[in-house]
């Protein structure tokens, strides 16, 4: 309960400056709603089923993407560490691709795939699967050799070591590395459905594109307000409580 004040503190404060700066008139509500305002088009949208509507078409594309992504970065992370010609080759490819921004994805999937839902889930991929890997081939050479040469004095060798050893020992930064996936993938997903547009299924990112075009600010800010509220929820209902599993499970907390 006390954890949960100061936050809902400083969102207050945040909303009280939003609302002062408005009602000052120093900037225009057009380019600038007010915070009442915002949460009108959030009540109408809520009411009307938009916002659920979606909400539910985003995060079925981001799940699927991100599901995608980190499998393929759990397989690519394990071959970067495991194998030197794929650090050589792989490896020096992730670096690069991990730079480059998710939007430039975009033109190449709706070359590749049309104005789809798979080029949208091409780019949550594309978005996510460099950083999960190159976390992955983090947190398997972060393992510490003792762990790995008690298992061998004990015998154990090969997929027995993998999984019994490595694997598990190095879950809380292959979570750090989901997590930080999830991040990219929903950047990634949001630059997706700006450009792509599949009919008759639009997402947050089209509801946000559509109040730019119309300038209407509140429908822009309200979106952009769903998107944080997502990822609040995400790592206080998923990555927090894994996290504090595996501190519990290693005596760290």
């Amino acid at each position: 309960m006390r954890q949960s004040v100061l936050p809902c503190l400083l969102a207050a404060l945040v909303l009280g400056i939003w609302q002062g700066f408005t009602a000052s008139g120093w900037a225009s509500p057009i380019l600038l709603p007010s915070p009442l305002l915002t949460a009108r088009w959030l009540y109408e949208a809520v009411r009307d089923g938009l916002l659920a509507d979606a909400l539910l078409v985003t995060l079925r594309r981001l799940l699927t993407g991100f599901a995608l992504g980190l499998a393929g970065g759990l397989v690519l992370g394990v071959s970067l560490r495991v194998s030197a010609l794929a650090r050589r080759t792989l490896g020096l490819a992730a670096l690069g691709l991990q730079t480059l921004p998710s939007v430039c994805w975009v033109p190449l999937a709706i070359l590749w795939f049309g104005q789809t839902e798979a080029a949208m889930i091409f780019v949550v991929v594309m978005g996510s699967l460099w950083a999960v890997s190159l976390a992955v081939k983090s947190a398997l050479e972060a393992v510490p050799p003792i762990y790995i040469q008690a298992a061998r004095v004990m015998g154990a060798s090969g997929r027995q070591l993998w999984a019994g050893v490595v694997l598990p020992a190095a879950l809380p930064q292959i979570l750090a590395g989901a997590k930080l996936g999830w991040a990219f993938a929903w950047r990634s997903l949001m630059a997706a459905e700006i450009y792509v547009v599949v009919m008759d299924r639009f997402g947050l990112g089209q509801v946000l594109h559509f109040g730019r075009e119309l300038n209407a600010m509140e429908q822009v800010l309200g979106v952009m307000l769903v998107i944080v509220l997502v990822g609040v929820l995400t790592d206080y209902c998923l990555f927090r409580p894994a996290e504090n599993f595996f501190r519990r499970t290693r005596g760290l907390g």
